[in-house]
Parts: structure tokens; C-alpha cells; sequence
């Protein structure tokens, strides 16, 4: 029921989607002149590697030694096939998960903040800024910046920073420094889009500061496509051929991009984007140019949105109330590539106890609009009578956000 790899089997190169997407992608503008931004633009806030990244066409990019040498101590992460999950539901289907929980912040999200913390460090930036919804970004962030020696500033969203103390304290063990955003307004819940506003701002201010951002932008989908390359040797280990569905929960679009993208160039996979129904980017945003902050200091980008004024419901997946979504999962989602689905927060926490009670494991809030797709997958393969391989990404754990779980069984969750 379980496939773990040996620790020199971690990815040495990351995958590159981009010549593989059914169209090209559209480049980013910029902010003032609307024209597509260069390297000279990005600058100030990102590290010249990265920036090679974002604009990289090659099929693969090598993952440098001292990245691989943390990473391996949590990765490869295990491939769990979900049978007790399986005999509940009474399903025909294969239910499998990439465990991304076992991570030292509890979630996929270091697998990049470690990348981006190395190249940033090698330029001689000492300092980062960054945003965080419910708090598994600003923790990866603030582990991988204590790994190496580096400074680390974290704007929260306001209305996750009342809900999730611990996630919090996590970082501030790290060493990290957290404030609440907005900054200049505290009777606002804030989103992801003002703390991002925040953090630019702060970095752009100062000369030994540095931006990070956790999801979105090109190089961070590229950083995560480790869980999906171990994904595939563990499936052949498992004895599959290839998963039917490919499904991820998807704010920005990092842990569903991390999972999916490696199966993009396999035929017959369908690959499945599950939001939020309080935050329906990609089930009911536009295609269009818009800024990934609040304040419009970012580069307009080519995506699904909402609108950047667009402030969600304090849901307590914070970590998928964002108005946008990465260019990669737009682009697939518009050409039909990946399809998406929403759910209300009432049936996501419905399907999270049900895989609690099941397979034992407590996900977060966020990693259990996966969880909600993967089950609705498997009861169409039993009202099919079809055998079907399900792969979803168990993107962290749920231990910092039980204050959630006990708002639902105490029946004060809304349920939309």
C-alpha cells in the first residue's frame, strides 16, 4: 500500500512543461508601460536564475547539488494507495497519493522555497519577503531561509493569522518575522493579493531584500515537478501503467502543477484543477491581463481571474483564496488540456473527515478539495462498473488548522 524510493532517487532535473502546453504562453507586462517585461524589469526582485527560468524553454533544468542535498531529507516523499478509502466508498477504482505531508513544514511547499531561498543566497541576497494565506508557504519559506542562513519577513493574510496561530508560532520558530496584512488596514480580512502587495513593496524598498512568491510564476510550477516525476516511477513500482485522473487542489496552481504537469505530454490522463466554490477562478474568472497583487506593483499576467480587488470569504483554506491562477494551469485549462471543478466548503470538510476516519491521516483544509474530487472520481467508477487509477496530490497535513475542523463538527462552518 505504500512505494517510497531511496533518497539518492530524488529528481536531479526538474521537468519543463512549457514546449509542451497546447499553446504558447502569453509574457508578462509590464506594470506602467503594459509592454512584456525583460530581465532588467524583474531584477529588483527576483534573482537572475530564476528569472532564466521563467523564461525557459528547455525540456529540463538541472536541479543544483547543495537544493538536492536538502530536499533529500524528506524526499522522495512516499506514493500511498488509499485501499481503506477504497473499501468505504465500495469502488472498482485505484485511489492513489503523493504524501507531500512529510515534509519538515508539513506540505509540498518547500520543494521550492528551498530553490528559491539557494538563489537568492548565491546572488548575495540575505533577506526575503513574501506572502501567505493560511500559513504553508510562509512556513516552507521560513524553514528554507533557517537552512540557509538567511532572513525572512512574512506578510500574513489577516484572516488567517486570527485562525491559524500555530502556523504563526512555526515560523517564528524558524526565525522568521510575521505581520498581519494589509499593514495599513487592520479592520480588513485581507487576501493573498494585498499580502503579496505587502511583501513587493517591502523588498522593492530596500536594497538587501529580495521577493519570493509560493505559487503562480513559472519557475515555482517548475520547482514542483518533482512530486510528480517520483509519481511516476512510483506508479510502474505499483504495477500502473499510467493514472486515468490526475487531480490537485488549486489556488495559485503549485501543488496541482507540481503533481500534474509530468503527465501533460501522456495522452489519455486527464488532469483535474479542484478550487474553492467561494473563490471560482478558473470554474467562473475571466481570461484576461490582470495584476497577481491587490496595489498593481506586479507584472500584468496572462491568466484565469477574478479580478484584483476581488476579496474572497475568510474560508479556511487560505491557502486557495487567491483571485488569479498560475499562467501554466490557465493556459492548459483554456485549450481543454485540464479541466476544473469547485466545491462548496461543506462537502470539501464532508470528504476530509470521511479520509480521516478512513486512512487515518488529517488533511488540511486546502489538500481536501483534492480529496472531495478523488472520492466523487471513484463513486462515477463504481456507478460505471470501471476499473480507473486515481492519483491525487495529499498536498499537506491538516494538524495547525484543527481549529477548522472544529468550527465544522461544531456545525459554525459555512457551508458555501
Amino acid at each position: 500500500m505504500r512505494w517510497t524510493l531511496p533518497s539518492d532517487r530524488v529528481p536531479e532535473a526538474w521537468f519543463n512543461v512549457a514546449p509542451h502546453l497546447p499553446a504558447p504562453l502569453e509574457p508578462p507586462l509590464h506594470p506602467a508601460t503594459r509592454e512584456p517585461v525583460g530581465p532588467d524589469d524583474l531584477a529588483p526582485l527576483f534573482p537572475m536564475a530564476l528569472i532564466a527560468q521563467e523564461m525557459s524553454a528547455e525540456p529540463w533544468i538541472d536541479v543544483p547539488g547543495p537544493v538536492l542535498d536538502i530536499l533529500r531529507l524528506w524526499r522522495p516523499t512516499p506514493l500511498v494507495r488509499a485501499r481503506r478509502l477504497e473499501e468505504a466508498l465500495g469502488t472498482p477504482a485505484r485511489i492513489y497519493y503523493k504524501d507531500e505531508s512529510v515534509s519538515p513544514a508539513g506540505s509540498h511547499k518547500p520543494n521550492t522555497a528551498v530553490a528559491q531561498a539557494y538563489y537568492n543566497k548565491v546572488e548575495g541576497v540575505p533577506r526575503l519577503t513574501t506572502e501567505t494565506g493560511a500559513g504553508q508557504w510562509g512556513s516552507a519559506l521560513a524553514f528554507a531561509t533557517a537552512l540557509l542562513g538567511m532572513e525572512c519577513k512574512v506578510y500574513m493574510v489577516r484572516a488567517s493569522f486570527g485562525q491559524k496561530p500555530y502556523r504563526r508560532v512555526m515560523m517564528e520558530t524558524w526565525g522568521a518575522s510575521v505581520e498581519p496584512s494589509p499593514v495599513d488596514d487592520p479592520g480588513h480580512p485581507g487576501s493573498l493579493g494585498s499580502a503579496i502587495s505587502d511583501a513587493v513593496r517591502d523588498a522593492a524598498g530596500r536594497a538587501d531584500s529580495h521577493y519570493s512568491l509560493g505559487s503562480v510564476l513559472n519557475h515555482v510550477l517548475l520547482h514542483q515537478t518533482v512530486i510528480g516525476l517520483e509519481a511516476k516511477e512510483q506508479l510502474a513500482m505499483a504495477g500502473e501503467e499510467r493514472p486515468d485522473v490526475v487531480i490537485g487542489s488549486c489556488g495559485g496552481g503549485s501543488n496541482l502543477g507540481g503533481l500534474a504537469l509530468p503527465f501533460v505530454p501522456d495522452t489519455g490522463v486527464d488532469l483535474v484543477a479542484v478550487e474553492p466554490a467561494s473563490c471560482p477562478t478558473l470554474t467562473e474568472g475571466r481570461f484576461d491581463y490582470d495584476f497577481g497583487d491587490t496595489a498593481g506593483l506586479t507584472p500584468l499576467l496572462s491568466m484565469y481571474t477574478l479580478g484584483h480587488d476581488f476579496v474572497p470569504p475568510s474560508i479556511h483554506a487560505g491557502g486557495l483564496r487567491y483571485h488569479g491562477d498560475a499562467p501554466i494551469i490557465s493556459n492548459l485549462v483554456r485549450h481543454g488540456r485540464m479541466r476544473a471543478v469547485a466545491y462548496p466548503q461543506g462537502k470539501v470538510f464532508e470528504a476530509a473527515l470521511q479520509f480521516a476516519r478512513t486512512q487515518g491521516s488529517i488533511p488540511a483544509p486546502e489538500t481536501s478539495h483534492a480529496i472531495r474530487a478523488a472520492i466523487d472520481e471513484a463513486l462515477r467508477a463504481k456507478e460505471e462498473g470501471a476499473e480507473r487509477v486515481i492519483l491525487f496530490n495529499y498536498s499537506g497535513h491538516g494538524l495547525l488548522d484543527l481549529q477548522a475542523y472544529d468550527d465544522y463538527l461544531a456545525g459554525r462552518l459555512d457551508a458555501g
